[in-house]
Formats: C-alpha cells, structure tokens, sequence
C-alpha cells in the first residue's frame, strides 16, 4: 500500500479510524464500499461534508474502520476522521473545516437514567386521587 495519513474521530460512543490515500475517491468503510455500508443517504451525505467543502473528493482514496454507536453516530465519526486526516495532509484546510465545525468533537451523548424516575429526566405522571 502506499503511504497514509491516519487520524481517529469520535461520536457519541462510536470510533472512526481514518486512512486517507492519494488516489480517485474511492470510500471504504469496514471492507465494504461507502454505498454498501450506509444504506442512509443523510449518513453519506454527512461522511462527504469535509470532502466536498474543501473539494478533495475525488484526490483521496478513504479507508476507515468504525466500531461502536449507530448508524449517525458512525457517520458523524468518519466526518470528523475525515476532516483531522485532511488537516495532516494540507494545513491550509483547517480554517475552512474549523468555520464548518468539522473539526469540534460533538460531546453530546445519552444522559445517564436516575433513580426514581423513568428515563433522565422524565418522571411518573402525578396523580392527585
């Protein structure tokens, strides 16, 4: 293989690593193509937004291996592998990725459920009789 520019991005609890190659935009993620993997239009969509803001979609062949989460988390995860293996390989990118928020590691994730009530914040219905 030639040589790669690695970088790991994250979402909720999903990890992407991200492999980027210098080739004709060919996406593979868990040795399976992109179409294939992401049977959502949104979740490819998400996974090209860095490729098609800075118009290197077609200069890079992407291999990723992306664990955990669902299907959202993974994209938005290969999107922010993508856009930090992109920053590795040309500096000059990262004000364009930054302004998009591309690069900010998304921290929102599942509110732990407390005891007493049914989910984290939702509690019985009161019932006065």
């Amino acid at each position: 293989m030639a040589e790669y520019i690695e970088a790991i991005g994250r979402r909720k609890t999903a990890t992407a690593r991200v492999r980027i190659y210098p080739g004709q935009g060919e996406i593979v993620v868990n040795d399976k193509p992109m179409d294939e993997y992401f049977g959502r239009a949104l979740d490819r969509m998400i996974l090209m937004q860095p490729l098609n803001l800075t118009g290197t979609a077609a200069a890079y062949n992407i291999s990723v291996h992306v664990r955990g989460g669902g299907e959202g988390g993974q994209a938005s995860a290969v999107r922010h592998g993508i856009s930090r293996a992109l920053i590795k390989s040309d500096e000059n990118l990262r004000p364009v990725l930054k302004s998009a928020g591309y690069l900010t590691r998304d921290a929102r994730a599942k509110e732990r459920k407390k005891p007493g009530l049914v989910r984290a914040r939702r509690a019985k219905q009161y019932t006065k009789r």
